[in-house]
């Protein structure tokens, strides 16, 4: 359905917009700066999983629907950032809460994973930049002439999926790995704790504050 130059093209530019770190990047750094390495791969996975909701909206029409309508844009925006300031907020709250014995502790309940990808779905669905892209330049790569569109943006869609599967994770482990160095001793894990929390407060903030481009 989809030919081969179509794929290499949508490819490169998913790869060039996904390396320019966004709300998902910076949302997977500092909970991996907050919490550590498993929240990180988790959230990086919750993230992936919501931007691809969006690309099947696209390919549903629903993602028009939203570039189209400012009012719309501006709701589903704000309401990713408000959540983003509250994560931020409750980890500022239980910066203290972090003890350098808790690094090789044995892993949490399953219940605490799913909630930590929930999260990262629930970011990654509401991300603006993921909205405008999947909205804005993924119908451009589709062959008309070949049909079956909406099944040819959810194949194409797993092409930035991957990229961004691969790059989130990286930044999580990379953000991660600085945190278990600076965790020897509790005050410095608290330090890294609130970090987190004043990076998710400022990255929601910046989100309300992104206009969008028309």
């Amino acid at each position: 359905m989809v030919s081969t130059d179509r794929f290499l093209a949508f490819a490169a530019v998913s790869l060039l917009v996904i390396v320019v770190p966004g709300p998902s990047v910076l949302f997977v750094i500092g909970r991996a700066l907050a919490h550590g390495r498993r929240t990180a791969v988790a959230t990086a996975l919750g993230n992936v999983v919501g931007s691809y909701l969006l690309v099947v909206a696209v390919a549903l029409g629903i993602g028009a629907l939203v570039e189209r309508s400012a009012a719309l844009f501006v709701a589903v925006k704000l309401a990713g950032a408000a959540y983003l300031v509250w994560l931020g907020v409750q980890a500022f709250r239980h910066r203290h809460a972090m003890k350098a014995a808790d690094i090789s502790a044995p892993a949490g309940p399953a219940r605490g994973d799913l909630r930590t990808v929930l999260d990262g779905v629930l970011v990654g669905v509401t991300n603006p930049k993921g909205i405008v892209f999947f909205a804005a330049v993924l119908p451009q790569f589709v062959n008309h002439e070949a049909g079956r569109l909406p099944a040819q943006m959810l194949l194409l869609g797993l092409v930035p999926i991957s990229i961004g599967l691969v790059t989130d994770t990286l930044w999580g482990l990379t953000a991660s790995a600085a945190r278990t160095w600076f965790a020897r001793s509790d005050r410095r894990l608290s330090l890294i704790g609130g970090t987190g929390g004043f990076a998710l407060i400022g990255l929601g903030v910046t989100v309300a504050a992104t206009g969008r481009a028309d």
